[in-house]
């Protein structure tokens, strides 16, 4: 196979007059690692709608059945091959055996999720006015929850969720951070970060894409910055107290926004109770915990740097330090010693990281 060299972003994309039979083009096998590791940057060309006109992706006889219930991935398995010579990142028709057209999905050579679906409207338009209208419907979204009465933290764009397979972003006030995990968004990633300073007017654009599962996408980990100036000290509120955020190097994006229910039941339930929090990362449970009038609490992570902070959102809210112990240490063998310590609890908080990257590793 040989590379196709990347359009200029001011060369309009045609379409082959000679491959428009899509049911008759030579077969493709394999994946192309070196052209995953050279996703063409810059803003993509729009497609025309016109999926006759576009090589793409041809399926198996049967396997379009997900596709038709709106599942949005396709596998490699049930492609039967991929006409023309499109780079990961292009986005391309998906069609049934038929030649029927499926869907809009973006390409990916090294991954076993060949494509990830766009639109399943043919005439839909993929550009930059596309993610602009996707991204605003997803704003919307959570101004219609109200979700900023309880939070300033919160993640505006869920990948497929919000029709943008492979991007999230979450809010930490006015600091944005996206995180990109498939060659589709990678590839529109100058557009989105541009849209997202459009409508959201953030003070910094940070990038956390550095996942296990980009590797599995073949992509390369990013960090950094895309937009604006990282302030010194990102700090959100979450039901009146204050945390703040490492959002250049702590997990996931810098905090677990998807616990924030679950961290105000633990205020509800932890009154005149000895409570245990393992895994504690920056104290978000244990906080909630205190502040619900826990007699003791006690919270164990393998992560200085976390604890670190952790105490400082302690000192931060003006909660009582002297029902709060911080302990660094691996959480298996610190229970062991509790364990023989004797010591025991009448609360315990249990949300240990992922053991395995994917269930292969199960």
């Amino acid at each position: 196979m040989t590379s196709q060299k990347p359009r200029s972003p001011s060369t309009p994309h045609r379409p082959s007059q000679g491959n428009r039979d899509f049911r008759n083009r030579t077969k493709r096998g394999g994946k192309q690692p070196d052209e995953q590791k050279n996703i063409p940057r810059g803003a993509p060309q729009p497609l025309t709608g016109n999926a006759a006109a576009q090589p793409g992706i041809l399926l198996k006889a049967g396997r379009e059945k997900s596709l038709l219930r709106r599942h949005p991935w396709i596998f490699s398995g049930a492609v039967e091959r991929v006409d023309g010579a499109p780079l990961s990142g292009d986005t391309l028709p998906v069609r049934d055996a038929a030649g029927n057209f499926l869907a809009w999905a973006a390409y990916n050579t090294a991954s076993q999720i060949t494509a990830r679906v766009w639109s399943w409207r043919e005439e839909e338009v993929i550009d930059a006015e596309f993610f602009r209208n996707r991204i605003a419907n997803a704003l919307a979204t959570r101004r219609e929850l109200k979700l900023a009465d309880e939070s300033n933290g919160m993640r505006l764009i869920h990948a497929e969720s919000d029709g943008l397979p492979g991007l999230v972003v979450d809010r930490y006030g006015d600091t944005l951070v996206m995180q990109i995990g498939s060659a589709g968004a990678e590839r529109w990633r100058d557009t989105i970060a541009d849209i997202l300073q459009e409508l959201c007017n953030p003070v910094c654009i940070y990038e956390r894409s550095d996942s296990d599962s980009r590797g599995l996408e073949g992509l390369e980990p990013r960090n950094g910055v895309l937009r604006g100036n990282l302030p010194e000290s990102v700090e959100v509120f979450e039901h009146g107290l204050r945390f703040r955020v490492d959002v250049a190097a702590g997990q996931k994006t810098g905090f677990y926004l998807d616990q924030r229910d679950n961290r105000a039941l633990t205020e509800t339930l932890a009154r005149d109770k000895d409570v245990l929090n393992c895994f504690c990362y920056t104290g978000g449970f244990s906080l909630y915990a205190l502040r619900g009038g826990a007699k003791s609490v006690l919270s164990i992570d393998a992560s200085g740097d976390a604890l670190r902070i952790a105490e400082q959102n302690l000192t931060n809210n003006g909660l009582d330090a002297a029902r709060a112990e911080w302990q660094e240490a691996d959480v298996f063998q610190a229970l062991r010693k509790l364990r023989d310590q004797g010591r025991s609890f009448d609360f315990i908080i249990l949300d240990p990281p992922k053991f395995a990257p994917t269930a292969a590793f199960a």
